[in-house]
């Protein structure tokens, strides 16, 4: 799998780096690290005609200052790469972020790492609003993350028995190693949840709990240790709760569910488990 990291020099970014390189993933990722400078919007409107109001000088100071701190964060990512044993490219481009990492992306990349939050506004990365960016527009699956790599122990699976659910087994199967420190030692925790609001009808609620064990058989049998968890109440609240009790390294959900007619609309739900995890989170798609 190709995996694209985009960085920017913060805690964030050097995290997205590790997760990308500690994945048990089945196959060693070929990994590109990509850092963007956008030295453009440094001109805000007000600064159309710098040499009149007198902000060139500033101005220029700022692309300097810029693509010195570029310059360090390519060195830094070769180093973070280095101490993990990876090999990767590191590579520094100028342009406006989001579409330079959509550009990037169409290149054959099966997954996207990205930090959640990044350097503040005058640095003009803002890993927080691009990372909420490619969630809804990269062509590939999007890993946003939280909090420093740490052994993959315990996965929160959200589905609501879409095409977008089906695609997120998927790649836990394709993907993930069940036992990634071997037979003889535990493997990875699978929770499926499967959220629904409050409803009448018990043959609903038993056809939620037929979808959770559909799922949670296909994982056990490739290896996983499951458990399954059919909700009853608002399926973004649902999940956190679940997320958080089993205190997950991972939530993993579609990027897009059922329709208003099937009362889930996974597609916002996964924003909002993005927004409000605590934990990092894999968008599927």
């Amino acid at each position: 799998m190709k995996a694209l990291v985009a960085t920017d020099g913060s805690k964030y970014g050097r995290w997205a780096i590790e997760w990308a390189a500690k994945l048990p993933l089945m196959a060693k990722p070929v990994l590109r690290v990509l850092h963007v400078v956008d030295v453009a919007s440094l001109r805000a409107p007000f600064m159309i005609q710098p040499v009149l109001v007198g902000t060139e000088r500033y101005i220029q100071q700022e692309v300097k200052r810029m693509e010195a701190a570029a310059k360090a964060a390519k060195t830094e990512s070769k180093s973070v790469l280095s101490s993990l044993g990876i090999s990767g490219t590191v590579t520094l481009e100028r342009g406006a972020v989001a579409s330079t990492i959509t550009k990037h992306v169409s290149r054959g990349v099966g997954l996207l790492v990205i930090g959640s939050r990044g350097l503040d506004a005058l640095d003009r990365f803002m890993l927080g609003s691009i990372s909420t960016h490619a969630i809804h527009h990269a062509a590939c699956s999007v890993l946003v993350v939280k909090e420093a790599a740490r052994p993959l122990k315990q996965i929160v699976l959200a589905i609501d028995g879409s095409a977008a659910s089906d695609k997120a087994v998927r790649f836990l199967l394709k993907n993930i190693n069940p036992q990634p420190n071997g037979p003889e030692e535990q493997p990875v925790n699978v929770t499926v949840v499967h959220a629904m609001p409050f409803l009448k009808f018990p043959e609903v609620r038993e056809a939620g709990k037929a979808v959770v064990q559909r799922y949670a058989d296909k994982l056990a049998k490739a290896g996983f240790q499951v458990y399954e968890a059919p909700k009853l109440g608002k399926p973004a609240e649902e999940i956190l709760k679940v997320a958080k009790a089993h205190k997950a390294d991972l939530i993993v959900t579609g990027a897009k569910g059922l329709g208003a007619i099937g009362r889930v609309l996974l597609g916002s739900v996964s924003t909002r488990v993005v927004q409000h995890s605590s934990c990092s989170v894999l968008v599927v798609r």
